[in-house]
């Protein structure tokens, strides 16, 4: 960015917090309507900052911090807490019927401006951003990592990352709030060396460009939304602005494991009229981050009346093309096994060097917390009775933020997951005409089977 902008400085993640809170307060906040439900909701964003502030500076700098395991445990139950409030928005969310219009203290144009600018920084960072050490670990090469186990340290692979899709968590995590000094690279030693090197430069490339296609999908994605589904095109790009205006978009910008499934969830909601197409989008997101996978039974049940079955169609699409990826990718059967039950979850839950607030919680607890997070899945097959496009987008952030109780890895740091769909919550209208019976059109064998009936009718 110095070589663009001149004498140009990353924004310090603290003073970018308190900066874009007041920022989001004066664009957002409703001072002609102090008691409404738009500003709590605002508030509630607001305080996801401290506990996320909280870990971060206990991990990149320790050493400047007494007690920074201790720290990081406070910042986790900050966010338990905050995740807490934010659950109980999206579950109750249906029953706000009334939906007041209350527009941005900015116009569109205006709105728009500012976040072309903040896309553009936000991605810049990403370009010039270097991967942090802990990073870079996952793509690594994998001689590397066994010889570090062979000495008795613990590799990082997908399998400790957690359930997915198993080149997802090989790409590297690229640092957009710490300033690294890029050293001279020194020659590669050998031919191994050199292209042990160059895979890594192609994983650093690919990283950027996800992260990239990632973010660009969900702003866009939320604007598209409020123009074609709210029709209210001034909704898709605050919540759009909001979204990139947030402390936690710019710490976590180049992590693809962040802002990826919430790109394709975000996809799944604006193609909801199109089954198949919304399927595709849950199945390759179930795939890739295995979390989304929970959500089939509220989306079944959407479309149950219409559509239920081209939507499972585009499901199982998606994921045997992703099974089928890593069959011809895999060297032995045994790898192809390892990556399947990865990407699956076919394991027992994690209770040992679990990171987050279970470092010092008893992993016991996440058997109850596990447990209820299955129940509340399962039980939007059953409420709300009459599904619309409001609970459809609602209770899909509510499944995302569930899923943080009991995520072993770093649980309740994955907001992304969750917050497009919580701001197209915030700012959606009333949606209860937006049904599938209306919306969704009959599949090709209902269309044939239409003028036979018909014809019989008429004999």
């Amino acid at each position: 960015m110095p070589e663009i902008l001149f004498h140009y400085e990353r924004v310090n993640p603290s003073s970018w917090a308190y900066l874009s809170s007041f920022l989001m307060l004066a664009l957002f906040f409703k001072f002609s309507r102090i008691w409404s439900v738009r500003n709590l909701d605002l508030l509630l964003l607001i305080s996801l900052a401290p506990g996320l502030l909280l870990v971060h500076f206990s991990r990149i700098d320790p050493s400047a911090m007494s007690d920074p395991v201790g720290i990081e445990h406070l910042g986790f139950l900050w966010l338990f807490g905050s995740c807490a409030l934010l659950l109980t928005r999206l579950l109750i969310d249906s029953a706000m019927v009334r939906r007041p219009l209350l527009e941005p203290n900015l116009n569109a144009a205006g709105l728009l401006f500012l976040s072309s600018a903040l896309m553009f920084f936000l991605m810049a960072n990403v370009v010039t951003g270097e991967p942090t050490e802990a990073g870079m670990r996952p793509a690594r090469p994998a001689n590397e990592l066994r010889e570090e186990t062979t000495e008795g340290g613990q590799a990082s692979t997908f399998a400790t990352d957690g359930p997915g899709y198993w080149l997802v968590y090989l790409l590297p995590r690229i640092s957009t709030q710490t300033v690294l000094e890029a050293g001279a690279d020194e020659p590669a030693d050998s031919a191994a060396a050199a292209g042990d090197d160059r895979r890594r430069r192609i994983r650093e490339i690919t990283s950027r460009l996800v992260s990239i296609l990632s973010h660009s999908m969900i702003v866009l994605g939320v604007i598209a939304i409020g123009y074609y589904h709210f029709q209210n095109f001034v909704a898709g790009v605050a919540a759009a602005t909001m979204y990139l205006m947030l402390p936690y978009t710019a710490l976590w910008t180049g992590d693809p494991t962040h802002a990826l499934p919430s790109a394709l969830l975000v996809a799944a909601v604006l193609l909801y009229r199109r089954p198949v197409l919304a399927g595709m989008m849950i199945g390759l997101a179930s795939g890739t981050s295995y979390y989304p996978v929970f959500l089939l039974p509220l989306w079944c049940s959407y479309y149950w009346d219409r559509g239920v079955k081209r939507f499972a169609t585009g499901v199982l699409i998606m994921l045997g093309v992703l099974v089928a990826s890593m069959a011809v990718t895999g060297t032995t059967w045994e790898v192809v096994q390892e990556r399947f039950q990865a990407m699956f979850g076919l394991h027992v839950p994690k209770f040992a060097d679990m990171e987050g607030v279970w470092s010092r919680w008893s992993p016991y607890y996440r058997y109850p917390i596990l447990a209820a997070f299955v129940v509340l899945a399962l039980s939007f097959v059953f409420w709300p009775v009459k599904k619309n496009l409001a609970t459809l987008i609602s209770c899909t952030g509510a499944v995302m933020v569930a899923a943080q109780f009991w995520h072993a890895h770093s649980g309740g740091l994955y907001v992304a997951w969750y917050l497009p769909l919580l701001l197209l919550t915030i700012y959606r209208p009333n949606l209860e005409d937006r049904d599938a019976v209306r919306m969704v059109s009959q599949g090709w064998t209902a269309k044939r089977k239409r003028p036979v009936v018909e014809s019989r009718q008429a004999g």
